[in-house]
């Protein structure tokens, strides 16, 4: 099939839409990106989901072929592959789509990844290939199709689209009961947030919270209106102050009711926190960047690996056909782990890999940004601390049949029989 039958057979998602003229709408923010409900981007919530969208995203998902042993053999560059890789969309490269996945992921509890452009119509055949993708927020489901929130390029606006379930990765948050249950640890601790600010907020108004006992009752009407009338001269006397200073009455008495009351509302939240970080297995090293070795594998294996998988997983059952999965294709995530070893550390792990043939030189050289060598060798898995057997001297070669090791026995005994003869003699 030629490339200008290709794009002819290009299905959108925004197909029956129509949109030939560009919208006239403009936006003072990228109108792409999803705004969270809750105002939680002011609560510590927004820190941990930060963190752990940017650790996964650090993660290169692609599109691979496997061995008949089920181990990694090569890339596969399909269009999947690049919109993994290289592009999503117009707005996003392949790590932003990760990373908007995984936050929206831990934010919604259930997310979808959708194909924009693809090379067939999902309501009619079996996508093959993918084009661009992007997130979308799940708001209706169906017996066989679901409802999302989706950005159109084309018209700048989210729409709402129906698609069939079979076309679209829908990815369910493994942390669901810790995160998004109704009752769940982190509902439990958005809640006292949500109070502690109201308390913050209330504290820092501008009332003062007085009560002003006057000398006479205020029973009849005319002494209300006369002890209204007071306040109002308090009130004035205040606000046309520079310093906020107002004189009383000798017999007038002040009580004044806006002082802090102690509560437990803070140490909940702080128990609250601790009991999250541990239930997602993250520490506060993690997330101020002190966090050691061990910590970070931990946290790698315990966090960041189940919300991978459940991408990929779902990548593999809804992207690849039967076929394609017989043929050995799938997706898998890969880390580089040399991204953040220091120099030191570097120079001690090196031999061990080298000498056992694990990497070649030019592959040390990229680890430390240097171009690749041209030497003979430099690809090569070998050991550089053993002599090949080709570049050994001629005397060195080992003799199969022995005769080396003859001439030298014969020579030994001529010497003994000589000095045995010179004795004698």
């Amino acid at each position: 099939m030629g490339i200008i039958s290709q794009i002819k057979n290009v299905w959108n998602i925004f197909t029956n839409k129509n949109q030939t003229v560009e919208s006239t709408f403009t936006y003072t923010t990228r109108p792409s990106r999803v705004f969270w409900r809750s105002g939680q981007e002011r609560s510590i919530l927004a820190s941990i989901y930060n963190r752990i969208a940017v650790d996964a995203s650090t993660f290169d998902i692609k599109h691979v072929k496997l061995n008949s042993e089920n181990h990694y053999e090569k890339d596969i560059q399909s269009p999947i592959n690049t919109v993994l890789t290289l592009t999503a969309n117009q707005d996003q490269d392949g790590r932003s789509l990760i990373m908007d996945a995984v936050y929206s992921l831990l934010e919604e509890g259930c997310v979808a990844i959708v194909p924009v452009d693809a090379d067939r119509d999902p309501f009619k055949h079996t996508i093959n290939n993918v084009y661009s993708m992007r997130v979308a927020q799940i708001v209706e489901w169906h017996r066989n199709t679901i409802g999302i929130m989706l950005y159109n390029e084309r018209s700048g606006q989210r729409e709402r689209v129906l698609i069939p379930k079979t076309a679209a990765a829908i990815i369910e948050n493994p942390f669901y009961s810790i995160m998004n249950e109704p009752n769940s640890t982190l509902q439990r601790l958005k809640k006292k947030l949500a109070l502690l600010d109201f308390i913050d907020e209330k504290t820092a108004s501008k009332k003062l919270d007085l009560i002003i006992q006057f000398p006479y009752q205020v029973r009849s009407d005319f002494q209300k209106e006369k002890a209204n009338q007071r306040i109002s001269e308090l009130e004035h006397q205040l606000g046309e102050s520079n310093l906020g200073i107002a004189y009383t009455d000798g017999t007038e008495r002040i009580t004044q009711l806006n002082r802090p009351v102690e509560n437990s509302l803070l140490s909940q939240v702080q128990y609250l926190q601790d009991m999250l970080y541990t239930e997602l297995g993250i520490t506060k090293e993690i997330l101020n960047g002190t966090a050691s070795e061990d910590i970070m594998n931990n946290y790698y294996k315990r966090t960041i690996e189940p919300l991978l998988s459940a991408i990929v997983n779902e990548f593999k059952r809804k992207f690849l056909t039967k076929t394609a999965i017989t043929q050995g294709q799938t997706f898998m995530f890969f880390y580089n782990p040399f991204k953040m070893v220091t120099l030191t550390t570097l120079a001690n792990i090196v031999p061990v890999l080298t000498t056992n043939e694990i990497i070649s030189s030019n592959d040390v050289r990229s680890y430390i940004c240097l171009p690749p060598s041209d030497s003979p060798g430099a690809d090569d898995l070998l050991n550089k601390n053993i002599n090949p057997t080709g570049d050994m001297e001629e005397n060195d070669v080992e003799d199969p049949s022995g005769m080396v090791f003859n001439e030298m026995l014969d020579g030994v005994k001529s010497d003994i029989e000589s000095l045995f003869d010179g004795g004698l003699a």
